[in-house]
């Protein structure tokens, strides 16, 4: 509909006259005539130029060229502007030219009806992604440079030159190339892709809605908001999920009718909330060769010949090497995928073999006891001695100095203690106990089982001593006896 009202009479008169004389001329654009005239007559005859607008008809001038410069006028007040656009009118403008007798024309209402109908549009491109409109850019070149510094953004703008070459020169994708050698330790980019389509068309648009480079990179690096859920976890408060989604509180209450300021919140419940979705995902796959350890393997070996607890290394395990190719996805500059593509062993492992004991020492006692030295005499007998009862026997001058179980048990005591200095208790489990004492150093812990004539700690002379010996007592059912009664 135009902006303003033409007569409509005059407007019919008008459109009947023209349309009679375009069914004589069939629309040739030349003097149209009503009546035959004669030759002199001619001279009397008129131009006059019918103006359409879409076809259709809104007035006359009396000269073509005066309603094209006035356009042209108008399409330069914004070429300054809009330099680099190819500007237009929006809707197209048509002239019929018709010759009459004392031809009725206005230029200046033309002019006006062209200026309040008619807006001034640009040649565009449109950029879509997956059915979206991005935007509005001057060409197909500049769609590209968009594109392609939206992907510079995560790969370097000569790789992604040296891909769109490889491309071109094959028409093959990357990966399906021949491929270069990769370096270990060093990664090798083989595409980079969008998550989807795009496309483009021709459109004609307002001068201001074409962006430039800078403004549809920033748009697409920006994205589009969307609606998602926050799933609540332990510590999370409103106004803490609302800054982490740049949102104020009043907006996420706005967008969860149900919640309020004073609102408890439970880990798992979902909120709703709005997040940036980029337009488009930037696709980055690349190969990384890495040299890798491949760790041995162990065998364990069981042996009676041990006793349990310990154990034998007979073969030393070494660690091999192997070169993994990798296949690695980006999404954005984040790692979305990654998987072996290949691997080559480059270093055999080599097996640790160990030989673990499976012989169990009884915890209880034979009842038939072994000299707990290494040789040695007894230099102090069980009795009275210095006004009290000696409870066991003195073992000095040994062949050396290790301490040995009586008999099988269990270790129920082992430290300091008073007069006996450093002192071990074995417990038989037969109502027969051993005590040790005056050791210099103990070898053994409490709750550890003992064998028969195993080493135990070394013989000393601290607490109350006059020299290096062994003090060893037996005690049955807690009553102490003369141990040698029960030692061999």
């Amino acid at each position: 509909m135009f902006k303003r009202n033409i007569d409509a009479k005059s407007k019919n008169r008008n459109n009947y006259r023209f349309m009679r004389k375009v069914a004589i001329t069939a629309f040739l654009g030349f003097g149209l005539m009503a009546t035959t005239a004669s030759a002199e007559d001619t001279n009397d005859l008129k131009t006059v130029y019918h103006v359409y607008l879409d076809g259709e008809h809104i007035g006359k001038a009396d000269q073509q060229e005066i309603v094209e410069k006035h356009l042209e006028e108008k399409i330069a007040a914004d070429a300054a502007k809009y330099a680099d656009l190819d500007l237009m009118i929006d809707r197209k403008v048509d002239y019929i030219s018709e010759k009459v007798f004392n031809p009725t024309y206005n230029n200046k209402e033309v002019m006006n009806l062209l200026d309040e109908n008619t807006a001034i549009v640009a040649n565009a491109v449109e950029l879509k992604i997956a059915d979206r409109t991005v935007g509005y850019f001057e060409s197909e070149e500049a769609v590209d440079a968009v594109i392609n510094a939206y992907k510079a953004k995560y790969v370097p703008e000569d790789i992604l030159t040296e891909i769109a070459a490889a491309k071109e020169e094959t028409g093959k994708d990357p990966g399906e190339q021949v491929e270069d050698k990769v370096v270990i330790g060093e990664k090798l980019i083989r595409d980079v892709v969008l998550s989807d389509d795009i496309t483009v068309a021709n459109k004609q648009v307002a001068p201001a809605e074409v962006l430039t480079m800078e403004q549809g990179l920033a748009l697409l690096e920006k994205g589009t908001f969307s609606e998602k859920a926050h799933k609540v976890k332990e510590g999370d408060v409103l106004g803490e999920i609302a800054s982490n989604y740049d949102l104020a509180t009043k907006d996420l209450l706005a967008l969860n009718p149900s919640l309020s300021a004073d609102s408890l919140l439970h880990i798992g419940q979902e909120i709703k909330v709005t997040a940036l979705d980029p337009f488009v995902n930037v696709i980055v796959t690349e190969e990384e060769l890495l040299e890798e350890t491949v760790p041995y393997e162990t065998e364990i070996i069981e042996s009676e010949e041990l006793y349990k607890g310990e154990e034998e290394i007979k073969q030393e395990g070494k660690d091999g090497k192997k070169e993994v190719l990798y296949s690695i996805e980006e999404t954005n500059g984040k790692q979305t995928a990654k998987e072996v593509k290949a691997e080559k062993t480059t270093k055999e492992a080599v097996k640790e073999v160990i030989i673990k004991g499976t012989k169990v020492v009884p915890s209880r006692g034979t009842g038939n006891m072994v000299w707990p030295a290494v040789g040695g005499y007894i230099s102090s007998q069980v009795g009275e001695r210095w006004g009290s009862m000696h409870k066991g026997i003195d073992i000095a001058r040994p062949s050396n100095r290790n301490i040995l179980a009586a008999d099988n048990g269990v270790v129920i005591s082992a430290g300091a203690d008073g007069t006996f200095g450093n002192k071990i208790v074995i417990d038989h489990n037969n109502g027969l106990k051993t005590l040790y004492a005056h050791l210099s150093s103990i070898e053994v812990s409490v709750g550890q089982t003992i064998e028969q004539g195993s080493k135990i700690g070394v013989m000393g002379s601290t607490g109350n001593s006059t020299g290096i010996h062994l003090h060893f007592e037996v005690h049955k059912n807690d009553v102490f006896q003369n141990p040698l009664n029960y030692v061999k």
